[in-house]
């Protein structure tokens, strides 16, 4: 894995143009493009970098603008982080790697280091911008992701900065808030350690009857950042139509992370139970409807009917 150098200061001569042939152009975003800088045949996805609490690292990103005219672009560090449904996403105000990141460039006429660099890059040019991570004496072990943003011709791209910092790391994570409803099982991940995790997750319910639902384990298309709360949720279109069931979720990552969470629920099959109810509501009605016939006062207009004068008459006297 490609890793970042030791270095003690950033020189401003470190920003180099390199001419280059058009390149594919992105559709829909003018065709500039943010990577890592060379680091192989076949480049790198991120940065990775490693070092002890106070030391410096130098690393580098390239930009690459194959359209015809130049382009301006803003670069600044940020923090990583998981949207609330897990894809990667920054932070608008860095506060931990972020801050550690600074791009050469000049202040009242002198080299320094600063937070948020301009460059204009040339027509069909790339151009290569290093910069540093310094970490900051007592940061703690474990992961601290961060990312090299870049925002031209309104558009923003990033390019993920891995950062870690040797020592004992902590690999936890809890499985909480499992609901299920709607033909889906809804569950909150949240990674309590000092790692980035990428889970796996194995489903099992059981009914009265047995086992309803047995999903062996399988990697979850997510990279969970330290101290973040994401929301997933696991499609069952083939739920029972009549059980009392618990489900059990069970997640796995590096590290000897593990967690579990369960949730009970029930089947009813409503549009049935509501048509036999209508149904038994009609057949009762139509049962009163009978006795209340069977149990009708005699017609006082009726009595012109054999027997019933002679009845009444011997009943008066």
């Amino acid at each position: 894995m490609p890793y970042a150098r030791h270095v003690l200061c950033l020189p401003l001569a470190a920003l180099s143009l390199l001419a280059t042939a058009p390149a594919t152009t992105a559709a829909g975003d003018g065709g500039w493009s943010l990577t890592p800088a060379t680091g192989g045949a076949d480049g790198r996805p991120y940065v990775y970098a490693e070092g002890e609490p106070g030391t410096v690292l130098q690393d580098g990103v390239s930009v690459r603008n194959p359209g015809g005219k130049p382009l301006t672009v803003r670069l600044s560090g940020a923090d990583a982080d998981n949207t609330r449904d897990g894809r990667f996403t920054v932070r608008t105000e860095p506060a931990d790697t972020g801050a550690w990141i600074a791009f050469a460039g000049t202040t009242g006429g002198h080299r320094t280091a600063v937070r948020t660099l301009s460059l204009t890059v040339p027509a069909r040019t790339r151009a290569e911008v290093p910069f540093t991570v310094t970490v900051p004496v007592g940061a703690a072990p474990g992961d601290h992701p961060g990312a090299i943003v870049a925002v031209a011709g309104g558009r923003t791209s990033a390019v993920r900065v891995q950062l870690r910092v040797p020592g004992p790391a902590l690999s936890a994570l809890t499985v909480e808030h499992v609901t299920v409803r709607g033909g889906r099982i809804a569950y909150e991940l949240v990674n309590r350690g000092t790692t980035v995790l990428t889970p796996r997750l194995a489903v099992r319910a059981d009914g009265l009857f047995g086992r309803v639902l047995d999903r062996a384990p399988r990697t979850l298309p997510v990279e969970l950042l330290p101290g973040r709360r994401i929301r997933l949720t696991e499609p069952w279109p083939h739920r029972p139509a009549l059980d009392a069931v618990e489900v059990r979720l069970t997640v796995t990552a590096a590290g000897g992370a593990h967690g579990s969470g369960a949730a009970s629920a029930w089947f009813v099959p409503w549009g049935t139970v509501a048509g036999t109810a209508a149904g038994l509501l009609t057949a009762v009605g139509a049962g009163v409807v009978v006795r209340r016939r069977r149990r009708r006062p005699p017609d006082p207009g009726a009595d012109d009917r054999p027997g019933r004068d002679v009845e009444l008459t011997g009943a008066m006297t």
